[in-house]
């Protein structure tokens, strides 16, 4: 059944036990997408063992009359077996494993952008909470494992917290919400000291204004693109989403993408020899750029070392490219260099024969960068160009993973550092 979009607004009250609160100041946007009720005996949210006394979260949706995707056993905490992991789970469950597989939906606004999910150990049991992106925010308390154990645990959602699935124009797509309703957490019993709750006035964050993407399904993408400053607009109001993307201004997006992790040097010396592509001089206004990529990352080109800077980027070359930069900012940041899957590859109906089969196919388990044709059917169409819109989708798809796989790490050195200076 579809649940009707909740009033924005926001209130000022404490969450669940730890006393944690949920600031009036937090922004309230305008949400592109809805949200659809699942069926949570269905769903479940599980502390996922891995290196050293490490946790990261996985969400795991049984389909209906499909082979169990997992097993539950005893109590505080209850032991899971995710039983998907020990055959092929295709067609039988569905799982997310990483910031844009799930996110925190509050009384119908999606703080995806506002609030990292994490699990923190903390009084013998391992907490899941929404960490705050930006500053002078508090943390949101959503779940915990009610007590500590080796192996796969249940995270059990605490009173008024749900999961739900993020809809776009009555489609349901993969996306997983935890979904809160501050009434029904402040009606939930658990709360202690809970104040009266006291709504602060609507605040709708502007949409963007191009005329031209109101109902373009990467809307939200587009708009953070611009917010980054890897994308812009034309003077007459126009974003043009279905204009291709050039060799020479992708890569300038993805040097400009690769800016906001760290800070990108043009003027640097190559540490290795760079042979300049021929028909790329170097008063052009990307040969900067171009050179920077070549010695980083960029994996385009011709047999005769030529770029053709003018000319459209294709959907393949895309996905061989982000994977490229994907790659390269994870060296920067101390993560592994292999791409780690998040979530199940798609199959899609045009690839096998492509060159960049394995690639795109690669880049679809990774925080699904790679996607059909408008979000739509199982055609890839890696020989067609690249539009403004789904390079904006996808250049933000790999920022917004590579950034919150290293933002986990971070969180989870520092807790595991905690963990050893109070065993000393």
């Amino acid at each position: 059944m579809k649940i009707s979009r909740l009033p924005l607004k926001l209130a000022t009250l404490a969450t669940v036990t730890l006393g944690s609160f949920i600031p009036s100041n937090l922004p309230v946007k305008a949400s592109t997408f809805s949200e659809t009720a699942l069926d949570q005996s269905k769903v479940i949210a599980i502390a996922r063992p891995y290196g050293d006394d490490k946790y990261d979260l996985l969400v795991i949706e049984q389909i209906p009359d499909k082979r169990d995707c997992w097993a539950e056993s005893g109590s505080n905490p209850v032991l899971v077996d995710p039983l998907l992991l020990n055959y092929d789970f295709t067609g039988i469950c569905r799982r997310s494993t990483d910031s844009n597989g799930y996110s925190i939906r509050l009384d119908g606004n999606d703080l995806g952008l506002d609030y990292l999910l994490r699990l923190v150990r903390r009084d013998g049991e391992l907490v899941l909470v929404g960490t705050p992106r930006t500053p002078g925010y508090s943390e949101i308390v959503i779940g915990s494992t009610k007590g500590m154990a080796d192996g796969f645990m249940k995270i059990h959602l605490y009173p008024g917290w749900q999961f739900t699935k993020r809809t776009y124009e009555e489609k349901v797509l993969g996306h997983f919400y935890f979904s809160g309703s501050q009434a029904a957490i402040a009606a939930g019993g658990d709360i202690p000291d809970t104040p009266p709750a006291t709504t602060t006035p609507v605040r709708e964050t502007p949409k963007i204004s191009f005329v031209d993407v109101n109902n373009n399904i990467y809307q939200a993408q587009i708009a953070e693109a611009v917010e980054m400053g890897l994308v812009s607009g034309f003077n007459d109001n126009t974003f043009r989403p279905d204009q291709p993307v050039t060799r020479e201004q992708l890569i300038s997006m993805a040097v400009d993408a690769i800016g906001t992790v760290y800070k990108v040097d043009l003027d640097a010396t190559p540490e290795r020899d760079v042979v300049a592509f021929k028909d790329v001089d170097s008063s052009r206004w990307s040969a900067k750029k171009i050179k920077w990529a070549q010695w980083k990352f960029l994996n385009l080109g011709n047999p005769n070392n030529t770029l053709q800077p003018s000319e459209p980027i294709t959907r393949a070359e895309l996905m061989d490219t982000m994977r490229r930069m994907a790659i390269h900012l994870r060296n920067q940041l101390d993560l592994p260099q292999e791409l780690q899957q998040t979530q199940e590859p798609l199959v899609f109906s045009d690839t096998s024969s492509s060159w960049a089969d394995g690639v795109i196919k690669e880049m679809s388990a990774y925080c699904g960068v790679a996607t059909p044709v408008n979000e739509q059917g199982t055609e890839f169409a890696p020989d067609e160009q690249a539009t403004r819109d789904y390079t904006a989708a996808a250049m933000v798809r790999v920022l917004e993973c590579v950034k919150a796989e290293a933002e986990q790490a971070a969180q989870q050195n520092e807790e595991a550092e905690t963990v050893t200076e109070n065993q000393q």
